[in-house]
């Protein structure tokens, strides 16, 4: 009989309990996010809430171990002026890829050979490809990269949200990620700072380009060829995407279950993933 854990976040375990663990599974899940302005009715913690609430819900669910919370990814584009106040915490490329690499490779040493990460934030998609293969190459371990949350692609949420495609449901502290922070803790959203914010291209560009969301996207004469990195402040001035007036607890709580449900599903799969580890630390340890 499995002995029942006390806790699935592996840091509130003792290392016996990790060894019994590492005995049935060797699967763990990592939730990653940032710190991040989100408009004046959220708080920075949204994109981290999102991927700790989808790991915790998953991993009791199936009864696997995640690891705490990387709290801070790369948000550039979030940080706008020096002595504005924002909070924005961002990590470079480097530093965030050397980050996760290390967390890897300690987990890989202690015998979790399947890592699947739970990320919470859209743009840390923009760096983190390199990392996923040099652990998976240097390693042999199997890396998967979850993302639960909807932008452009809806997904499992299409039916869920009531704003049009046009008040952008899934962007930034708008429908979504208001719901979702209300069924984590409704005391976090400030409703009277609550307000739509129409996404409009940078004044320095000429008014033949266009932009509607928070991709880096630019729209030339009816088509989207070209990408351009730009701060957050030159489409959105009070930091929101869309429309958060619809949002309501319900549908968070529902949007939790959908994505948790989802990755509990994948769980048993990825658990039948032949791995084979090549020498899980000596060569690593030395470059310390």
């Amino acid at each position: 009989m499995t002995e029942q854990l006390v806790s699935h976040c592996m840091a509130e375990l003792t290392y016996p309990d990790i060894q019994a663990y590492l005995k049935r599974s060797d699967l763990i899940l990592i939730p990653m996010a940032s710190t991040e302005q989100h408009g004046p009715h959220l708080p920075l913690s949204t994109d981290t809430t999102t991927a700790y609430e989808v790991s915790k819900r998953a991993a009791e669910q199936a009864d696997v171990l995640y690891t705490p919370t990387v709290w801070t990814g790369y948000s550039p584009q979030h940080m706008r002026g020096a002595g504005q106040g924002m909070g924005t915490i961002t990590i470079r490329a480097e530093t965030l890829n050397n980050l996760l690499y290390d967390i890897a490779r300690s987990l890989i040493h202690h015998g979790f050979n399947k890592l699947i990460f739970v990320n919470g934030h859209g743009s840390n998609i923009k760096v983190i490809d390199p990392v996923l293969r040099k652990i998976r190459y240097d390693t042999g371990a199997m890396v998967a990269f979850y993302k639960p949350y909807a932008e452009r692609y809806m997904g499992l949420v299409d039916d869920l949200l009531e704003n049009p495609r046009e008040e952008t449901p899934g962007w930034h502290a708008s429908e979504l990620e208001t719901s979702q922070v209300m069924a984590f803790d409704e005391t976090l959203v400030v409703r009277d700072r609550m307000a739509e914010t129409v996404v409009t291209a940078p004044d320095w560009l000429p008014d033949s380009f266009k932009k509607a969301d928070g991709a880096p996207d630019i729209e030339f004469d009816g088509y989207q060829y070209f990408v351009m990195p730009m701060d957050h402040q030159e489409f959105t001035e009070t930091g929101v995407i869309g429309n958060p007036m619809r949002a309501t607890k319900e549908k968070g709580e529902e949007a939790f279950r959908r994505f948790s449900d989802h990755l509990v599903k994948a769980i048993p799969e990825f658990e039948k993933v032949e791995v084979e580890i090549r020498e899980p630390s000596r060569d690593w340890r030395e470059r310390v």
